[in-house]
């Protein structure tokens, strides 16, 4: 397996004058620029003392200088921290303190409602805007900082070059990363990924879904989560694609804006996005009478698919190659119209724990209502007398895998069994080939008064591909499935259903979605939502607050 700095170099090397990272609209860094900026970087962390190992935190909103900040930290052998702009301040200092971090990277706005005694081991806070000093406690800092165009032209006379390029590659199993999973200030999880968890992850990416200098890509997730970080960020850089950051969650308008722009390869999303799209521009073409006609017609239908297929992709731009999918189950009715109109597109599996990718497979071998197969280097395993049959704890071991909670035994422990694989706190069941068919989260399972195993995410994409429907969460009342129903209001009154009709049209599709259910986990109500469900960064519904 290559260490992922070595890609990067290359990269560096052979792209030197075409761009690296740009924020749409906005500024952009050459791969030459990148690597002059890394190198100023790391004489700043020389001459203040910095040492291998030393804790650098990073909690900003998307842009080319968060990357750079990034590359410049993990290159020099210290460790990033990143932390997601949206938690609460409160958070943000906890999780800087548990970190030990003496650098903090910021923007103006959050550092304004931050409190810096509550992160008494950070020594200065840089803004990731401009790299300007916010805040130093240490006089040798700011020198350091002052001084480091003297001491950059001294060391590099005539500029960095390309054969300056040069970054460890002996310290595969150091630690390269600290990553929080919540915002939590009690008990803080800091999952630790060493450098050959983000090799193995590149590696996979460019074996797999390779890139080049031809190719470009827009940065949407947040690059403080290992997906957006890893798939739109550190994979394709060191393949020499662009980067396009949209820098703060876009409207649906400015997405596909930039994706005609850019023009992306590769589009890395979640279910609810695609099945939005799907509902509102595909659908209601195909309920009309003589579009299911058309669609049952050998030939004829092959012919519609085929440019509906082309609609979607230009949708994105037209020069995309793959669609990936993470983070929730696709709905099972969207996923069968995808597969009709031989959609380029797979759902994978994986986090935070895995650097993230635990599972995946390429589109055209993609099992339906599987997540794929256990990704290079890391094998899986489900917890369970017959794996085929039983769901069981979906647990996983390999390169990929983290070292464990940073300053958290407990947590540690409970995260691995005796013999060393990982729990995910998934269950799932495995066919004969391999293919991962995830049943739902341990945590989330409803046992029901006879002992029957009921998964709400299965009943959940019942629920989601009745019409009006927009997301959906199963819970437990009083032993009676309940599910909560935030419905599309939009097409509700489009097609002249009121606000006062809507309750009773959610109720009336309980025996609809009955019928595809077994008898134990039917449901006995519908509760319909005002709002839509507060979601994690990944997009994942809270459940937390709604059970």
């Amino acid at each position: 397996m290559e260490h992922y700095f070595t890609r990067l170099g290359e990269s560096m090397r052979k792209n030197w004058d075409r761009p690296a990272l740009c924020n749409y609209h906005g500024e952009v860094f050459t791969f030459g620029d990148l690597a002059a900026r890394i190198e100023r970087f790391h004489i700043v962390f020389e001459t203040i003392g910095l040492g291998k190992g030393d804790r650098i935190a990073i909690c900003a909103k998307n842009s080319a200088r968060w990357a750079v900040s990034f590359l410049a930290v993990t290159t020099y052998g210290t460790v990033v921290v990143p932390i997601l702009a949206d938690f609460h301040p409160d958070s943000i200092n906890s999780l800087v303190d548990h970190s030990e971090s003496r650098i903090l990277f910021t923007d103006p706005d959050i550092w304004n409602k931050l409190d810096i005694k509550k992160m008494p081991g950070i020594r200065t806070v840089v803004s990731v805007h401009d790299f300007s000093i916010l805040y130093t406690a240490d006089s040798h800092h700011a020198e350091a900082l002052a001084n480091l165009q003297e001491r950059f032209d001294a060391r590099f006379p005539d500029g960095v070059r390309p054969e300056d390029v040069h970054y460890p590659v002996d310290n595969a199993g150091d630690l390269a990363i600290i990553n929080y999973t919540s915002g939590t200030t009690s008990a803080p999880k800091g999952v630790m990924l060493r450098y050959e968890c983000l090799s193995s992850n590149v590696q996979f990416g460019q074996d797999r879904i390779p890139s080049d200098n031809t190719d470009s890509i827009v940065s949407m997730l947040p690059l403080a989560h290992m997906y957006g970080m890893m798939y739109e960020f550190l994979y394709p850089l060191c393949g020499g694609t662009a980067i396009y950051f949209l820098g703060k969650t876009p409207t649906p308008a400015m997405l596909l804006g930039a994706m005609k722009e850019v023009r992306p390869y590769l589009v890395v999303t979640v279910p609810l996005v695609m099945e939005k799209i799907f509902k509102s521009a595909v659908q209601p073409t195909l309920k009309k009478p003589v579009m299911k006609v058309l669609t049952a017609i050998p030939g004829i239908n092959a012919f519609i698919f085929k440019a509906i297929r082309k609609k979607l992709l230009t949708a994105f731009g037209g020069n995309v190659r793959m669609i990936i999918m993470g983070g929730a189950a696709l709905n099972p009715d969207v996923e069968k119209w995808f597969k009709k109109f031989r959609l380029p597109f797979t759902v994978g599996y994986g986090m935070t724990e895995a650097a993230p990718l635990l599972a995946y497979e390429e589109w055209s071998k993609f099992v339906p209502r599987s997540c794929g197969k256990a990704v290079d280097r890391v094998e899986v395993r489900i917890d369970s007398e017959d794996p085929q049959h039983v769901a069981g704890e979906i647990q996983a071991r390999g390169v990929n895998i983290m070292s464990g909670y940073y300053k958290n035994e407990e947590a540690t422990k409970a995260a691995f069994t005796a013999d060393g694989w990982m729990n995910t706190g998934d269950l799932g069941v495995m066919d004969q080939d391999g293919n991962i068919f995830i049943r739902g989260r341990s945590k989330n399972m409803i046992l029901s008064s006879n002992g029957q195993n009921i998964y709400p995410e299965e009943i959940e994409a019942v629920v989601n591909s009745e019409p009006y429907v927009i997301e959906s969460v199963v819970v437990d009342r009083n032993s009676k499935l309940v599910a909560l129903v935030y419905p599309d209001r939009d097409r509700l009154q489009a097609d002249g259903v009121g606000e006062d009709g809507i309750e009773g049209l959610m109720s009336g599709m309980i025996a609809s979605v009955n019928k595809s259910l077994p008898v134990y986990s039917r449901l006995a109500r519908v509760e319909v939502m005002d709002k839509p469900f507060e979601k994690t960064p990944k997009m994942s519904i809270k459940r937390f607050l709604y059970s």
